[in-house]
């Protein structure tokens, strides 16, 4: 049985602000947007609708830096993460076709971590 969800004034205008963002948004800037404009909405106000709207597949987390990212578009979210320096950088990737053999099911979004050794500190190793 699908859960039931009340619809207040702080939820339409949560989702109004979330309608705005194209791309990766934080809990926080989504709070910090709707608080603007409604002192009253709380910061456990805001992750609990986004704690339904994931659970309602409305929304998709990411890990970046130890911080949840949402979006509301399937895409993934890619990270080259450097073993000397530790400097992460993101970087866009549209399709993991070469997992597909290993995945019973359908491939909706994903998030993906490689590890390596960034072209700055290969030219401090090599000097």
């Amino acid at each position: 049985m699908a859960k039931q969800t009340r619809e207040t004034r702080q939820k339409q205008l949560l989702q109004e602000e979330l309608n705005s963002y194209t791309s990766f948004f934080t809990g926080k800037e989504l709070f910090e947007k709707a608080h603007e404009k409604d002192k009253n909405i709380g910061l456990a106000t805001v992750y609990r609708f986004l704690k339904d709207l994931r659970e309602r597949g409305m929304l998709h987390a990411y890990t970046c830096n130890r911080r949840i990212l949402y979006s509301q578009e399937k895409k993934s979210h890619c990270h080259f993460i450097c073993e000397r320096c530790k400097k992460v950088r993101h970087f866009y990737l549209d399709k993991i076709d070469f997992v597909r053999n290993g995945i019973e099911g359908d491939i909706c979004h994903f998030q993906l971590d490689v590890h390596g050794i960034c072209k700055e500190c290969k030219k401090r190793t090599r000097s």
